[in-house]
């Protein structure tokens, strides 16, 4: 139960940390949620313009993960890296620093993926960047992603991670709903319009 404990409130902490939020806000970029889709994530960081800081977004949010993964594996018993992960997507998403209303883990859900394993990680790339460069339409890049990450799992041998990665994606694509409206309306805005 201790171990549950730590695993859970460490990965969930790490995870909350808002990146994109205090950067925009350490730059004088204002306050991003206030900002394009209100998100607090790499996509929305890059609506102010400023290309250097959603970059940094996207590394730190996906660092994140990963080190509340390397973390567990390192300090917890085995298998406490799969409940770091979860934990971490679930803090990034729904911070008690911002009452609950953070990012949609795309990042972080790559960050935790090449923690849990390096190849499911590479997957994950490369199906986000992918479709990414493909359609230019971010939601669809990082849903295919999540998809694509436990599935990943299974094919490359580390199926006692496919399960926290299908739950993980289930929560991505429910905080992705609105986006997959639009893109069955076809009014989904790509990477570099306006929103």
């Amino acid at each position: 139960m201790e171990t549950t404990l730590i695993a859970l409130l460490g990965g969930y902490l790490l995870g909350s940390v808002p990146f994109g939020l205090i950067l925009t806000r350490l730059t004088g970029a204002g306050d991003l949620r206030a900002i394009g889709s209100g998100n607090i994530g790499a996509t929305n960081v890059l609506r102010t313009g400023r290309k250097g800081l959603a970059a940094a977004t996207l590394l730190l949010d996906l660092a994140k993960g990963a080190l509340a993964v390397v973390l567990a594996r390192h300090f917890l018993p085995a298998q406490a890296e799969a409940m770091a992960a979860g934990a971490s997507v679930i803090g990034h998403c729904f911070p008690v620093w911002l009452r609950f209303n953070g990012g949609k883990g795309v990042a972080t859900t790559m960050g935790v993926s090449l923690g849990l394993a390096w190849p499911i990680g590479l997957a994950y790339a490369v199906v986000w960047l992918g479709v990414l460069a493909l359609t230019r339409i971010s939601s669809l890049g990082g849903l295919s992603a999540v998809i694509a990450a436990p599935m990943a799992a299974y094919v490359f041998g580390y199926p006692q991670y496919g399960p926290v990665l299908g739950a993980i994606a289930v929560l991505v694509i429910w905080l992705h709903r609105a986006n997959i409206a639009r893109l069955r309306a076809g009014t989904e805005p790509k990477v570099g319009s306006r929103k």
